[in-house]
């Protein structure tokens, strides 16, 4: 399975006229957040593939249509029909499998200015909470916890900067120990130099950092 990961940034590579013929057999996108639901749809009309995806903490303004309770002293706002993500599924806090494949999706960034989706290292963790069912499930009657978990911020001292905003989560260290997922896949850090190091191993897991875009090849890391 070829899995297509996107974060943070409009890549021109993808979008493009030219993202059929370079990324048509791709099988699954998933996405690493801050990036416009109106990207997402162009991704999936033109790949006619499944896309999943995690909020970051910029570019969340239809956070709410996709599970997180709307203010109800706020004025509801109707997304253009090119701004909506139609077909994109959000998996914040969700457990799915995919063609066989387990994912599941963390999204946000740590706590640092009382921003939307921001959590402290414990509100992450309770989030993670969230999850437990869902693992457990695919424990028993599939063998193994999880092949892939998205996340928005990296883990604590893998990828991430020594700054108030990009440090990683702490608990996502834990829930590598404990859960291993094949891959890590985040964005948040922005790679700007094109040696810059993108993949990492932390025990069992692959962490990638899918800024731009990058692809997985499963059948190759069996």
């Amino acid at each position: 399975m070829r899995l297509l990961c996107i974060a943070d940034h409009v890549d021109p590579l993808i979008y493009s006229t030219g993202l059929k013929n370079r990324y048509g057999k791709v099988d699954l996108v998933l996405s690493a957040g801050d990036l416009t639901l109106g990207y997402y749809d162009f991704i999936i009309s033109t790949l006619n593939r499944p896309l999943y995806f995690v909020f970051g903490n910029h570019h969340v303004e239809q956070r709410g249509g996709f599970g997180k309770p709307r203010d109800p002293f706020m004025p509801k706002v109707e997304a253009e029909p090119w701004e909506s993500g139609a077909g994109a599924v959000c998996l914040e806090g969700r457990v799915v499998r995919v063609r066989g494949l387990a994912i599941a999706g963390l999204g946000g960034s740590i706590w640092y200015n009382g921003g939307d989706n921001q959590f402290t290292d414990f509100g992450m963790f309770l989030t993670i909470l969230r999850l437990l069912p869902g693992l457990l499930w695919n424990r028993v009657f599939h063998g193994r916890y999880l092949d892939v978990l998205i996340t928005h911020s990296p883990p604590y001292g893998i990828n991430d900067l020594p700054d108030p905003c990009h440090t990683g989560f702490k608990v996502f260290l834990w829930f590598m120990r404990t859960f291993e997922p094949r891959y890590l896949v985040h964005g948040h850090v922005h790679l700007y130099d094109r040696n810059a190091a993108r993949e990492a191993h932390y025990g069992n897991t692959t962490i990638i950092n899918a800024y731009d875009h990058v692809v997985i090849d499963l059948e190759s890391n069996q």
